[in-house]
């Protein structure tokens, strides 16, 4: 299963589709297992697809050897005449993010981060836009500052991705990828009342919603992972 390391060994890109209807996230997800099923792109190491949750939609998180292997694969006439414009039939949007693992997080008793359909995680991906010049600020206030988060209930692990470049967004951005025990611990967290919260919590959130210009999120159940030799 593929692991999370804040090794500066891969290129990270998390491919957001955004849809209307249950119906068409199912649509989304089998045509992103054939894809997956059939990758045998140079440099491509692995893909691990998410279905959507909260709203409907997947994501799927790929590991690529480096920037220029992914780029071929943009290039190609497959991406651009059959992969695209399939996506785009059946999604209201598409955001293709390059992103470089700034931090990495878990529980102690966790061996490191870990993302597959055989985990039972329960993960949320927020987006975040920032100011260039804010960006690293913000990937702090997202990652090593809320080391509160391993007293969380229900909490598991958390990844900060700094945003590189993408397709359908513009300027910079962060990611924040997190797995929890279930839907249940992650709506308790994210719904404790400011009052409840601990003093650290409520700085952090402070000097993220001060630093974000935008933000985005939804939830996911990891439904499908492959790896390159699998």
């Amino acid at each position: 299963m593929p692991k999370i390391a804040a090794d500066g060994q891969h290129l990270t890109v998390l491919n957001l589709f955004s849809t209307d209807a249950p119906e068409k996230q199912v649509k989304l997800l089998a045509a992103m297992r054939e894809i997956v099923d059939s990758a045998a792109y140079d440099g491509w190491i692995s893909s691990t697809v998410h279905a959507g949750e909260d709203k409907p939609g997947t994501a799927n998180f790929i590991q690529w050897r480096s920037t220029e292997d992914l780029e071929v694969r943009y290039s190609g006439e497959e991406f651009k005449h059959r992969t695209l414009p399939l996506f785009g039939e059946i999604t209201t949007s598409i955001r293709l993010l390059q992103n470089e693992i700034a931090f990495v997080q878990a529980k102690p008793e966790l061996d490191g981060v870990e993302i597959s359909p055989q985990r039972d995680d329960y993960t949320a991906i927020e987006l975040f836009g920032v100011a260039e010049e804010e960006q690293e600020d913000l990937v702090d206030a997202l990652g090593a500052s809320q080391e509160y988060l391993l007293d969380a209930p229900g909490y598991r692990s958390h990844t900060v991705l700094r945003g590189l470049r993408a397709r359908g967004i513009e300027g910079k951005f962060v990611v924040s990828y997190s797995q929890w025990d279930g839907k249940e611990a992650y709506d308790a967290f994210r719904a404790q009342a400011e009052a409840d919260r601990t003093p650290e919590r409520r700085k952090v959130d402070a000097r993220v919603s001060a630093l974000q210009t935008w933000q985005d999120e939804n939830t996911y159940r990891v439904v499908h992972t492959r790896a390159a030799g699998e």
